[in-house]
């Protein structure tokens, strides 16, 4: 069921990707519509078929296999049987601040990675629960909405940065309205702000419970969120796309305190992750 309504909610995703490039193409000028269709049903189609692949290489990872992965790829094919898991793929990537995710459009095609940082930092029954917490989005598909959304955000976030350049550009051409263009671009790159940090929020808790479950306890997870979450304030994760941020365990950069940018974090606050996951201990 859940895996149905995860599949309904990506459709939904792109279905609002797609009408929002025809709005944007449309705000620009008229003959901008069948553009915008155009470029956003591309969008579309490398979101649904090469997000994941985007995702690994903008973290440089590194595929493990047996030998080369070692402990890390054996806990990782342990807990996906578990789960009732196929084997997804493994990666390392080499950055100091510790961090994990999950990728792919499906369980067939799934991918987990860990950065050097989390390796380096984590004990074992603690990288247990972050591997089983990927999983678990591995297992509810949460991994092709989460990377869509991600993509969407990111190619938003390119709309917002540079068709501001070039709606200056047409001030003086017959165009449409400048005040209407930079509306539609501001407003479609605060919009999937907002889809992004709500479709994220909400399945980290679920993320988190069934996590726990495959790992038999939700202890090395809760120790490792703490590690996580502290570390991650003081690490930057140096990346070149920050719109993938809700793909990882924790949201890389995370501030402490209560502000209106909480509005547009990624996750939910560590601490209610945790009380949570005590009420399972």
């Amino acid at each position: 069921m859940q895996a149905f309504i995860n599949n309904a909610k990506t459709a939904v995703l792109l279905g609002a990707l797609m009408g929002l490039f025809v709005a944007v193409g449309g705000a620009i000028g008229q003959e901008y519509l069948w553009i915008g269709l155009i470029f956003g049903g591309l969008v579309n189609l490398i979101a649904y078929f090469f997000s994941d692949k985007i995702a690994i290489a903008a973290m440089r990872g590194r595929e493990l296999d047996e030998q080369s992965g070692g402990d890390l790829y054996r806990m990782v094919d342990r807990l996906r049987r578990r789960a009732g898991l196929p084997m997804p793929r493994v990666y390392l990537c080499p950055h100091q601040a510790p961090n994990a995710f999950a990728t792919g459009r499906n369980p067939r095609h799934a991918a987990v990675a860990f950065t050097q940082g989390a390796i380096d930092l984590l004990d074992p029954a603690e990288l247990e629960g972050v591997a089983a917490h990927e999983l678990a989005h591995i297992k509810n598909r949460d991994t092709l909405i989460s990377t869509v959304a991600a993509m969407i955000a990111g190619t938003l976030a390119f709309i917002a940065q540079y068709g501001f350049f070039f709606m200056l550009g047409r001030r003086g051409s017959s165009g449409g309205n400048p005040l209407v263009m930079f509306g539609a671009i501001i407003l479609g790159a605060i919009g999937a702000a907002l889809i992004r940090a709500m479709i994220s929020r909400t399945r980290e808790y679920q993320a988190d419970r069934i996590g726990a479950e495959i790992a038999g306890s939700p202890y090395g997870l809760m120790s490792a969120l703490e590690k996580l979450d502290n570390y991650s304030k003081r690490i930057p994760l140096h990346q070149p796309n920050p719109a993938q941020n809700n793909l990882f365990i924790v949201e890389p950069l995370a501030g402490g305190g209560r502000t209106l940018t909480d509005l547009f974090a990624t996750h939910p606050p560590t601490h209610k992750r945790l009380e949570a996951l005590a009420k399972l201990a």
